[in-house]
């Protein structure tokens, strides 16, 4: 199943979980994959594992947490890999705090990564997308953007936030061919759950994996340039999360 047009994807967040997963499924579909996040070593090996597959594939490290140099860092790697087709914002980070706990530099920190990057990417890619009439953005949302989870505070306005700047930019952006996807998975067993900013205790198994979001991202992307899924919540079938 490959698309006729669509064939060159920026992802970020590549290096694990939702990011690799969708960079291999892209691989498999025919679609060259530019892999963006901090880790040089972890990111060779997806690209290499996609290389095998038989599509180009290029890692790029760059730290999202630096967001004066997001846009420019991601126009200069969509430039290099020209011209890019999809751009998946899939980098972010968990966090668990009630709000009234939460410091200011944590709020700070999760908003930055979460929901102000995306913006920069976005920024980095539009114009080239603009030129060319055509492209699809998806940003990697979450459930907490949608309903209220106690001490995910921070975390849920950060993915509400991302909810709202994906709905403003294809409000903006189709007039310019430019379609844009929110996809908003429940709980997905990736690393998020093994990192110091997290603290839950949950079922691991009965989580979506990640090559099941993949999938519901390779789906959107793949669809007829005419048509557009500008929201996609994806929920475990039983119900965790």
């Amino acid at each position: 199943m490959t698309s006729p047009i669509e064939r060159r994807a920026l992802i970020t967040g590549a290096s694990s979980g939702i990011g690799k997963a969708t960079a291999l499924a892209f691989a498999k579909a025919g679609i060259d994959v530019a892999l963006v996040s901090r880790s040089q070593d972890k990111l060779e090996v997806v690209a290499n594992a996609a290389l095998e597959i038989g599509v180009k594939a290029k890692a790029y490290v760059l730290d999202l947490a630096k967001i004066e140099e997001v846009k420019a860092g991601i126009s200069a790697i969509a430039a290099d890999f020209a011209p890019i087709d999809i751009l998946v914002n899939n980098a972010g980070m968990g966090y668990t705090n009630p709000l009234v706990d939460t410091p200011l530099s944590d709020w700070q920190r999760v908003i930055d990564l979460n929901l102000t990057s995306v913006f920069q990417c976005i920024l980095g890619i539009l114009p080239a997308m603009r030129d060319q009439q055509r492209g699809t953005i998806i940003n990697v949302g979450s459930i907490a953007g949608q309903q209220p989870f106690p001490d995910w505070g921070a975390y849920s306005v950060s993915k509400a936030g991302l909810i709202a700047l994906s709905k403003t930019l294809a409000a903006e952006e189709r007039n310019h061919g430019i379609r844009v996807v929110s996809i908003s998975p429940g709980a997905v067993n990736t690393s998020l759950w093994d990192t110091d900013t997290v603290k839950a205790d949950l079922n691991r198994s009965a989580m979506l994996t990640p090559e099941i979001v993949a999938q519901s991202i390779l789906h959107t992307a793949l669809l007829p340039e005419q048509a557009v899924i500008e929201s996609v919540t994806l929920m475990p079938s039983a119900g965790a999360l």
